[in-house]
């Protein structure tokens, strides 16, 4: 399925420490991560009990809850093990201009069906 690329930060948070930061894009509330000079985008709010995200750790490319300390790994968006459950994982892309986040593009099925 295509992707809508957005912008979500200048070059220069290259320069920022490791973070968590609570973004909105197109009414969608996500989760992002730096860590090492890596970004992570995933969703805002833990499967488990609703918790925030952002007001999480990151321990080894592992996002924990401030909750009940449940653990997603950044990379698949899964659980540690026992959980059963996982994140909604957004890919981020590094580019010329910026640090952008995709989004499955809305409206794809009907854009075929009435080749729009």
């Amino acid at each position: 399925m295509p992707l809508k690329w957005f912008r979500i930060f200048s070059l220069e948070v290259l320069n920022e420490p490791n973070f968590i930061k609570l973004l909105q894009v197109e009414g969608r509330k996500f989760c992002v991560v730096k860590v090492n000079q890596e970004f992570f985008a995933v969703q805002n709010r833990c499967p488990h009990a609703g918790a925030d995200l952002t007001l999480g750790f990151c321990k080894e490319k592992k996002l924990i809850c401030s909750y009940h300390r449940y653990e997603y790994d950044l990379e698949t968006g899964r659980g540690a093990e026992g959980q059963g459950d996982y994140l909604t994982t957004y890919p981020v892309k590094v580019l010329e201009d910026g640090i952008y986040i995709g989004f499955k593009e809305k409206w794809t099925f009907f854009k075929k069906l009435f080749r729009l």
